[in-house]
């Protein structure tokens, strides 16, 4: 059996979040943590259209470019979600000599921490995640909760 990874709730009010990637998986992960009220940097040569809806909104940055070391200087969070490995992987290191906490969107043995489903639902907020790393599972959990609160809102990670 896998280690279980503690799920932790923690004030992301006004913090700073840098995110390596423009894709969906980028995307997917700027929306769930704009609710909790981050303050988000995007730095990827390549930006989906919607990350600029985002910019254009206040809601984000963009740095439309390739990563540079010293890109996560000043970050309280990373994600490392660009569809490059190996700049993911350079992305991690860096963090690591920071101690930054960083996600690494293609890699969970370059993650200090998960990224969970998330499912807000009237006055809660749910995270998801399962131990052997089985998205069936955590998706099959998502739909119970989802029915048993009518769910009114869905972050899927």
């Amino acid at each position: 059996m896998k280690k279980p990874y503690f799920p932790m709730f923690v004030d992301l009010s006004g913090r700073q979040v840098t995110v390596v990637g423009g894709g969906s998986v980028a995307l997917r992960r700027s929306e769930t943590l704009l609710y909790f009220g981050v303050d988000i940097k995007v730095i990827a040569p390549e930006i989906r259209s919607e990350f600029y809806r985002l910019d254009s909104e206040g809601k984000v940055v963009l740095c439309n470019r390739e990563y540079q070391e010293g890109d996560a200087k000043g970050a309280d969070l990373v994600i490392a979600a660009s569809n490059c490995r190996e700049v993911n992987r350079r992305v991690y290191e860096e963090c690591q000599k920071a101690h930054i906490p960083v996600n690494t969107a293609d890699d969970r043995e370059l993650c200090d921490f998960y990224f969970p489903s998330v499912v807000l639902a009237e006055d809660i907020v749910i995270g998801l995640n399962s131990i052997d790393h089985d998205p069936k599972k955590v998706k099959e959990a998502r739909k119970i909760i989802e029915n048993v609160f009518d769910n009114e809102r869905d972050y899927r990670s």
